[in-house]
């Protein structure tokens, strides 16, 4: 069975950088604008998954698998995590076996009675006492975190399988031959059983088994349970472990700590070597398993699903048996993640390429998804990371190069709001306005300076107006405005383009036209005038050189 037990849809992704910000060990990665998970560094927490605003994330599909183990003919059974109480409210496991059954399942039963083995083995560690610091958990993204990043706590980890390894196992003995499904509302189950295969054959999560339920339209009925076994079902929410357990020996401290962060610190303290006779439960999700990434993408409200578990669990424990403690035992050994030393020079080298050249441009604002900026310089170096993740340099790189072609333009700018008061104007503006500054202005209705009849009417024939010539008098200017409305932000611009040069020759042109059609048709009166003298001393007639003349002269007059 191939790995990524969390998969990327590149379509979705738009590079918003919040699974990076929200992924606790940065086992993510991004390459032409598209985020990868690192999974030999994932600990399958889930939080891109919840995180995701585009669900570009999405966990490997194994409800194939299991259709296949229940095609095969041999009786496959499910373990069934009890958060399911708080994922369909109103079920119980009895309507949730019958529904199971009309999938095609054997039966099911509650991974409460694997953990009602697993916190018998809690309080009989604590009652030795011989640990001083216990790290309680069924939570295998907590074990991956000490795996790949914190091995120095391994020793405090509690050497015991999960409830579902156990349930399953339990399960394997009582119908020997049969396969097994753990249905629960984690990812990281998914991994556990390749790590530690055998118990377990295939592991669903509640959205797979909603999909399943929703194609075979089966349907969850509500249920009644009047049993009050099943202490160990407070398992999924915070402190659930110390509720089902006796917790008998005074000597120890009994801490409840549940989400990545604060799993964190606790586990600095612990290795820090600062406490003694501690049993301290963790849980990688906020919330425990009732804040499971499926649980929590779906619908999680944690108050009324901590009710709903707290109201299904009984105030005594399942009667089970004990199986010999060689089967519920497990070693965990250290398997960290490859560590690069950095130097500080190779860092300050890709800071610089972003700007960050002394200690207060380094904003460590998060934008990125990184904590500081010198963690995601780093990040650059492994690779992991592009320079153009920084937002603060990408909006000062854009913002300098649009204003540099504000500045820059020959033509006059100026961008008004919609009650036509200037906001923003460049020097050519200025110039063509006769303005000492752009203070002069800013502020001010645009009426101070321009016929705002334009901007009336481009608001209501909502067409824009393009290269209209105007003659500022004023001013002594042509330009050629255009005027755009932008009805996203609400805003005109207005371009003016000088054309006083052109028209200033334009018109010289024109009045020297007119000067030499004037002393042409002067010329042309005064040879009429010789010609007729001439023709009436030769006899002639001059209609025909007066015709020649007067077409010479409408001719230059067209010029």
């Amino acid at each position: 069975m191939p790995k990524e037990y969390l998969k990327l849809k590149q379509v979705n992704c738009k590079h918003c950088y919040r699974c990076i910000r929200n992924c606790p060990v940065k086992a993510i990665s991004f390459a032409h604008e598209q985020a990868h998970i690192v999974e030999d560094e994932c600990i399958l927490c889930g939080r891109c998954f919840v995180n995701c605003p585009q669900n570009a994330k999405e966990i490997r599909n194994d409800l194939p698998d299991a259709k296949r183990l229940i095609a095969s003919g041999v009786p496959v059974y499910a373990s069934v995590a009890p958060s399911f109480v708080a994922n369909y409210p109103g079920t119980t496991i009895e309507s949730m076996e019958k529904a199971l059954k009309a999938l095609g399942f054997a039966g099911a039963g509650e991974t409460a009675r694997g953990a009602t083995q697993i916190k018998k083995l809690y309080d009989e560690m604590v009652n030795e006492g011989t640990q001083q610091v216990i790290i309680a958990s069924c939570c295998h993204s907590l074990t991956m975190l000490l795996q790949r990043y914190y091995p120095q706590a391994l020793p405090y980890l509690a050497k015991l399988a999960s409830p579902m390894q156990a349930h399953c196992q339990e399960l394997k003995k009582q119908y020997p031959s049969c396969h097994t499904v753990f249905i629960g509302p984690c990812v990281s189950k998914k991994a556990e059983i390749a790590q530690y295969p055998g118990a377990v054959d295939v592991v669903l999560t509640f959205e797979e088994l909603s999909n399943w339920l929703t194609e075979a339209d089966v349907k969850l009925e509500p249920g009644v349970d009047s049993r009050d076994e099943g202490k160990a079902r407070f398992f999924p929410v915070p402190g659930g472990i110390l509720r089902s357990m006796d917790c008998a020996n005074p000597d120890y401290d009994y801490i409840s700590v549940d989400g990545i962060d604060n799993c964190i610190k606790a586990i600095k303290g612990i290795v820090s070597g600062n406490l003694s006779k501690c049993f301290v439960e963790m849980s990688i999700c906020t919330g425990s398993c009732i804040g499971g990434p499926i649980i929590g993408k779906a619908h999680h409200y944690p108050i009324r699903d901590h009710i709903a578990v707290a109201s299904y669990a009984g105030k005594r424990d399942f009667s089970v048996d004990m199986p010999p403690i060689e089967e519920l035992t497990r070693q965990f050994s250290a398997s960290p993640c490859l560590r690069v030393n950095i130097s500080d020079s190779a860092i300050r080298e890709v800071l610089a390429k972003i700007g960050k050249t002394k200690p207060e441009h380094e904003l460590n604002c998060g934008s990125c998804g990184y904590n500081s900026c010198r963690e995601k310089a780093e990040a650059v170096i492994l690779g992991k990371a592009e320079l153009e993740m920084c937002l603060p340099f990408l909006k000062e790189k854009a913002e300098s190069f649009s204003e540099s072609i504000f500045n820059n333009t020959p033509n006059g700018i100026i961008v008004l709001n919609e009650s036509l008061v200037v906001q923003q104007l460049n020097q050519a503006a200025c110039d063509i306005l006769n303005l000492r500054n752009k203070e002069a202005l800013l502020g001010s209705q645009i009426v101070r300076v321009l016929d705002p009849d334009v901007f009336v009417e481009v608001i209501q024939s909502k067409k824009n107006i393009y290269d209209r010539r105007v003659c500022l008098v004023e001013y002594k200017r042509y330009v050629q405005q255009t005027v755009l409305f932008d009805a996203n932000y609400r805003i005109f611009i207005l371009i003016m383009r000088d054309v006083t040069k052109d028209e200033t020759t334009r018109e010289q042109n024109d009045a020297m036209r007119r000067k030499t059609a004037a002393i042409t048709s002067e010329v042309i009166a005064k040879q009429m005038r010789v010609v007729q003298e001439i023709a009436s001393l030769l006899g002639e007639t001059t209609a025909e050189t007066k015709i020649a003349l007067t077409r010479l002269k409408e001719s230059l007059q067209l010029e």
